[in-house]
């Protein structure tokens, strides 16, 4: 058993879905209650790891629609005519 809590490792397994692009950008991640259920695990858990990945800047939530996934930079190349490069 891992010390580590499990809404952190629900969402560790979410957050590794949104790197991958399974989770694609503006696109919604499941209800918490689909989590709960797919996972295995209460709602409140699947409500702390929305929280944990919200914490992160992985998702937004917008109440009455759902949470979804916010678009990664990707890295830190300086875009052409930006003026710190």
């Amino acid at each position: 058993m891992s010390a580590r809590p499990l809404y952190v490792q629900l969402a560790d397994v979410i957050a590794e879905k949104v790197a991958s692009g399974e989770l694609a950008p503006d696109r919604p991640i499941p209800s918490e209650n689909h989590l709960a259920d797919e996972y295995g695990v209460a709602r409140l858990t699947a409500r702390r790891a929305a929280q944990e990945l919200r914490e992160r800047g992985l998702i937004v939530t917008v109440r009455g629609k759902g949470s979804f996934v916010v678009e990664q930079p990707t890295g830190d190349v300086p875009e052409e005519g930006d003026p710190s490069s």
